[in-house]
C-alpha cells in the first residue's frame, strides 16, 4: 500500500500551484492559459474556458467539474486504502452530498419541481449514495425528511430536522447539516488520529479551530445571534478551541476581543485581523503552510494524501477564481482579491 500512494501522492504534488503562479495566470494569453490547465492535470476545466456561451450556465457547470476532479483524484488515492482510512476519505467525500441534501430540503421547502431540483444536483459519480430521483420526487418536506432518515446520512439529518422544526430559515437548516457533517467527519477521523500520530492530528486540528473560529465570527458578529445560539451550531471539538472556550469566545462582544482570548499560536497568527475574511484567509494558510510540511515529510501514506487533498481544493478555489474572473471580463486587480492566498501583514 506505502508504495503506490506514496509514488501517487509525490506524483500528484507536482501538479500543485505556488502563489505566484497562479498570480502569473491573469497575464497570459488564452492559449497558455489552457495549456497550463492541462499541464496541471486540469483538462476536463478547459472547456469550461474555452466556451464563451452562457455564463451562468459556464459558472456552474464549472463548479461541478472542479467538484469532479476532486472526487477523481481522490478515488485514485483511495484504491489501496482499507479499514478507517477508507472509511474516513469516503466520508470527506460526502460533503458534497451534503450539499446536495441541502439543495433538496430547499427546493422542497420551495414547491419545486423534481426537475428542477435534480438540475442543480451535484453529480457523485461513485461517492453517490443517495437515489436522488427518489429523493426528488417525496411528496413534501415531512417525507423527504423520513427518506433522508433511513439513508446513509441519517445522523446527519436528524440535526436538520430539528432545526426546520424549530424554524424554516434556511441558515438555520445549513448550520445544523453543516455541524452534523463535521462532527460525523471527527468521529471518523479519531481511529486515524490514535494510529498516524501527530501529523494526521495537526491536518484535524487546523480544518475544525478554522471552520469553528470563522462560523463562530460570522454567527455572532454578522448574523447577530446570541452567545448560546452561536455555541449550539459549533462543531464538538477537542482541538485548541475546545468546547469550554468556545462557549467562552461566543459570549464576547467583538472580533478583537474575541482575537485577543484566542489561545497561542492562533493568537499570534491573528494579531492585527481587519476582519472576518482575514481571519478566514490567515487561518487557512497556516492550514496550507502545516499540509506542505506533512506532504514533503516521511508523514505516513494516509496523512500525506490527506494533506495533498487539502492543499488541492485550496489550489482548485483559485483557479476557479481565475477562470470566472477572465470569463466575467473583471480587472486584474479584482481577481487578484479572490485569489488572495497569503495572510495580510499584521499591525
Amino acid at each position: 500500500m506505502s508504495a503506490y500512494l506514496n509514488t501517487r501522492v509525490s506524483l500528484y504534488a507536482g501538479r500543485l500551484w505556488q502563489d505566484e503562479e497562479l498570480d502569473t495566470l491573469l497575464g497570459v494569453a488564452d492559449d497558455a492559459f489552457v495549456d497550463r490547465l492541462s499541464r496541471r492535470g486540469l483538462q476536463a476545466l478547459v472547456p469550461g474556458f474555452a466556451i464563451p456561451a452562457s455564463r451562468q450556465q459556464e459558472t456552474r457547470s464549472l463548479e461541478q467539474r472542479i467538484i469532479a476532479q476532486v472526487l477523481d483524484e481522490t478515488r485514485v488515492l483511495m484504491r489501496p486504502m482499507s479499514g478507517n482510512a477508507r472509511t474516513f476519505m469516503t466520508y470527506w467525500t460526502a460533503r458534497f452530498e451534503v450539499s446536495n441534501v441541502k439543495t433538496l430540503l430547499r427546493s422542497k421547502m420551495m414547491g419545486e419541481p423534481p426537475a428542477t431540483v435534480l438540475s442543480q444536483l451535484t453529480p457523485m459519480g461513485v461517492f453517490g449514495r443517495l437515489d436522488n430521483q427518489d429523493l426528488a420526487h417525496a411528496e413534501d418536506v415531512g417525507e423527504l425528511l423520513r427518506r433522508l432518515e433511513a439513508g446513509p446520512y441519517a445522523g446527519i439529518v436528524r440535526h436538520a430536522r430539528r432545526a426546520i422544526e424549530l424554524s424554516h430559515d434556511p441558515f438555520n437548516l445549513d448550520a445544523a447539516l453543516d455541524r452534523g457533517y463535521y462532527e460525523g467527519l471527527i468521529a471518523r477521523g479519531q481511529p486515524l488520529e490514535d494510529t498516524l500520530g501527530l501529523p494526521f492530528r495537526g491536518l484535524m486540528a487546523n480544518l475544525v479551530d478554522r471552520i469553528n473560529l470563522v462560523w463562530l465570527l460570522r454567527y455572532r458578529f454578522n448574523y447577530k445571534l446570541p452567545p448560546a445560539q452561536v455555541y449550539y451550531l459549533l462543531v464538538g471539538s477537542r482541538y485548541s478551541l475546545t468546547g469550554a472556550r468556545l462557549q467562552q469566545l461566543a459570549a464576547l462582544d467583538s472580533l478583537e476581543a474575541v482575537l485577543a482570548a484566542l489561545p497561542q499560536p492562533w493568537q499570534a497568527r491573528l494579531a492585527g485581523a481587519a476582519d472576518i475574511p482575514d481571519v478566514f484567509f490567515r487561518m487557512e494558510h497556516a492550514a496550507a503552510e502545516q499540509a506542505l510540511s506533512v506532504l514533503r515529510s516521511n508523514a505516513p501514506d494516509t496523512a500525506r494524501a490527506f494533506a495533498y487533498l487539502v492543499l488541492r481544493e485550496r489550489d482548485l478555489r483559485g483557479v476557479r477564481a481565475a477562470l470566472r474572473g477572465r470569463h466575467l471580463g473583471l480587472p486584474d486587480t479584482h481577481i487578484r482579491q479572490a485569489l488572495h492566498r497569503a495572510p495580510a501583514e499584521a499591525g
